[in-house]
């Protein structure tokens, strides 16, 4: 079923009236009066309604009811992401938006091979992927995608959630399953995962310090877009997100 933001949209007396960019989107989909859309408030909340009309100007459809949104998680990760190079980054918002993920940030670390003089710039377009996905998925918000700027930010960020998780592919780690399995209630959790060359030990240390588990993902060395993307199913796997 075709899937719509809030925005541009206005919902009074039971009919939502859509225009602008959403509206264009509606024509070029082709909906008949009489086939069903989903407005999602973009706080977790689905509107699904009827189409009555659609014109030039403007697309009206009718509320037949008001339910949560199923597709949203219970708990809230934010990804902490190493900036890798090209557009990989893309892949990484994309995919995490499809697995679960409720925050998506960019930070630059030691072994960044990646560094932007201006990587703001990027956020319009980074924020219409992350859009894309949850439409795509079905999500019933539009997960924030940012650039938090350096290493010690992100760090700063992950101590502020239930559980905070340092990805490491090398040293003394615990083992990622058993770390999950003792914290299956939680309400939020940060994932870090570093860029192409992974995290340098210094940084792995100031996590540790910090109190994040620093944890194992096995034995395979993953790809630093494949990385987020496997945390976060995990994390959707062990606090019952994929029942």
């Amino acid at each position: 079923m075709p899937r719509f933001f809030m925005a541009g949209t206005n919902i009074r007396g039971g009919m939502a009236i859509i225009r602008g960019r959403d509206a264009e989107h509606v024509r070029v989909l082709r909906l008949r009066p009489g086939e069903d859309l989903i407005i999602c408030d973009a706080q977790g909340t689905d509107y699904k309604c009827r189409l009555v009309s659609a014109d030039p100007e403007q697309v009206e459809a009718e509320v037949i009811e008001v339910v949560p949104c199923p597709a949203e998680p219970s708990v809230a990760v934010t990804v902490l992401c190493g900036l890798p190079k090209g557009d990989r980054t893309d892949y990484i918002i994309q995919k995490c938006v499809e697995a679960g993920a409720s925050e998506i940030q960019f930070f630059l670390s030691d072994r960044c091979v990646a560094k932007p003089e201006t990587p703001e710039k990027k956020l319009d377009r980074w924020q219409r992927i992350a859009e894309e996905a949850a439409k795509q998925s079905g999500r019933g918000i539009i997960p924030q995608v940012g650039w938090i700027g350096d290493y010690a930010g992100a760090l700063d960020c992950a101590v502020k959630k239930d559980l905070a998780l340092f990805m490491y592919e090398t040293g003394e780690r615990e083992p990622f399953n058993a770390v999950l399995e003792a914290h299956k209630d939680i309400r939020s959790c940060a994932i870090l995962t570093g860029p192409e060359g992974g995290f340098a030990e210094f940084e792995a240390k100031l996590a540790k310090i910090a109190g994040l588990h620093l944890c194992s993902m096995g034995e395979r060395i993953l790809r630093c877009e494949t990385a987020p993307v496997v945390a976060v199913s995990a994390v959707m796997y062990a606090t019952g997100n994929l029942s």
